[in-house]
């Protein structure tokens, strides 16, 4: 050892305590990556779930990147007692130097702080929507949906996203507190059609499709109440009506999960084309150009002399 270190100072340049530093920062650096690598293989035979075992992988990476900070900090800056003293003035120059990675980091923080979402939750971040299949220190990932897919599927992208924006952006969390969205399908029927029965007919279809998803909604809109200022009187499916240029608009608002969005609106669909298709007094509205005869068509009363 003492011709290694002899030969180090004389080719190299590399005085004796500069040999230790480098030394004992590398032993600290081998001897967190063990302890790391034995703790993540004792949680990997004790469980699979893929959800647990990534926070591991991440809180034991955050964990010893910042105790081996700290320790080889101690070790280079021996004469400075107080780690603060250390620590703010490292702060001090990125601030100045690195402004926009000390606005992530600030994201990064107030991510772990007041948890807006997690891995695994759909949210959306300005014009950016997806769902969360990463977070680190600076950024977190999204599989991106929407953009040009219809109905909130997934476009196969991969966004990476400063975690800065959750200081500056709003943010939408589809999965968090209450875990349902609310979804609408219009459908328009003629004029001369019997409304009231294609109303009657889409409240029953959506009922059949949604009663369930009302029910555990209800559950988790008590459990949600507790936390936020969430209230609903009325979680049931509804059929709305208005009145276009071209027939009668009845929309159907019913609660979905938000994954499955097009799936469901999918069902609801083909059963309303299956009822529609029997019923005689009952047609489909579409942009269309026709005469109307108000002395043979309008209302006897109205009509003109």
């Amino acid at each position: 050892m003492d011709s290694v270190a002899q030969w180090l100072e004389t080719v190299l340049g590399i005085s004796p305590p500069l040999q230790e530093k480098l030394l004992g920062s590398l032993l600290v650096i081998l001897g967190l990556w063990l302890i790391r690598r034995v703790a993540l293989g004792y949680i990997r035979r004790r469980t699979h779930e893929v959800r647990l075992l990534y926070r591991w992988r991440k809180t034991s990476l955050y964990v010893t990147v910042g105790f081996g900070a700290i320790v080889i900090g101690r070790m280079w800056f021996a004469g400075l007692r107080d780690i603060t003293t250390f620590l703010g003035l490292v702060s001090a120059g990125l601030a100045i130097a690195l402004r926009d990675l000390i606005v992530n980091l600030a994201g990064f923080a107030f991510i772990l702080w007041r948890r807006p979402f997690e891995v695994g939750d759909r949210i959306q971040i300005g014009n950016v929507a997806g769902d969360v299949i990463d977070q680190r220190i600076f950024q977190f990932s999204l599989l991106e949906i929407g953009n040009w897919v219809d109905a909130d599927q997934s476009t196969g992208r991969l966004m990476n996203v400063p975690n800065g924006r959750v200081l500056s952006e709003p943010l939408a969390n589809y999965t968090k507190g209450f875990r349902y969205i609310w979804n609408e399908i219009p459908v328009l029927v003629t004029f001369e059609s019997d409304w009231r029965k294609a109303k009657k007919i889409l409240f029953e279809i959506a009922t059949r499709h949604a009663a369930s998803m009302s029910a555990e909604a209800e559950r988790q809109v008590r459990e949600a109440a507790q936390k936020f200022m969430i209230y609903y009187k009325k979680l049931t499916p509804m059929v709305y009506t208005n009145v276009l240029d071209s027939g009668v608009q009845l929309t159907i608002r019913y609660l979905c999960n938000p994954r499955f969005r097009r799936g469901t609106a999918q069902a609801i669909w083909e059963d309303v084309l299956d009822a529609f298709q029997v019923e005689p007094d009952i047609d489909f509205a579409y942009p269309t150009q026709r005469f109307y005869d108000h002395v043979k068509e309008g209302k006897p009363a109205l009509r003109p002399e």
